[in-house]
């Protein structure tokens, strides 16, 4: 089996341009070798993790392509699974970022439901709202600038939804994929419902 740098050569000397423009955008699921899902990672890195015996494919890509390495064809992958366990830092609680914030609210206005761009603070900060997860949520410049600092009882706005911290193992995960392969939910049950 290709080690290091010869499996990066490997694959780029063996597969063919059309293939290769196929899959380059593909992304793969990883899964730690304890099943755990810890994030989707480009076809390429994929299949060289495999062909470097760091990873196993357990769902091949659902439309059948095969790249042909050194060792013979390889499927290209849609779940790989590590051979080693990962140890994964476990972080108590999500901290509050812009990014986490879209990635909590899926870049959408909790007010309107447009494509959000901005981040609101529900009780303003001039009226002592705190900047806490219960208290921020992603916004349009439209919503924004047209509650301003007023409270949502004043102009009667509600909120779309409940503004809590992000919950669950792999919530980071589930936010940032917009489509996935139907075998992905078997792995991380939330995509089921996203």
């Amino acid at each position: 089996m290709p080690s290091g740098d010869h499996a990066d050569e490997s694959l780029r000397a063996r597969s063919s341009t059309p293939s290769r423009q196929g899959w380059s955008n593909r992304r793969v699921l990883l899964l730690n070798a304890s099943f755990e899902p810890l994030t989707t990672v480009p076809a390429r890195r994929a299949i060289i993790l495999v062909l470097r015996g760091r990873a196993e494919v357990l769902h091949p890509d659902a439309s059948g392509m095969i790249i042909h390495a050194a060792d013979g064809p390889i499927p290209v992958p849609s779940v790989i699974r590590l051979t080693t366990y990962v140890r994964v830092p476990y972080i108590a609680r999500v901290p509050l970022t812009r990014t986490t914030l879209m990635q909590r609210d899926r870049n959408r206005c909790g007010y309107c439901g447009g494509r959000a761009d901005t981040i609101d603070h529900v009780i303003p900060r001039s009226r002592g709202g705190a900047h806490a997860w219960e208290n921020c949520v992603a916004c349009c410049t439209r919503c924004n600038h047209r509650k301003a600092d007023k409270l949502l009882s004043e102009i009667g706005w509600t909120l779309a939804a409940p503004l809590r911290a992000p919950a669950g193992r792999h919530w980071h995960l589930v936010s940032k994929i917009r489509a996935h392969d139907p075998v992905w939910s078997d792995y991380v049950p939330a995509l089921a419902s996203a």
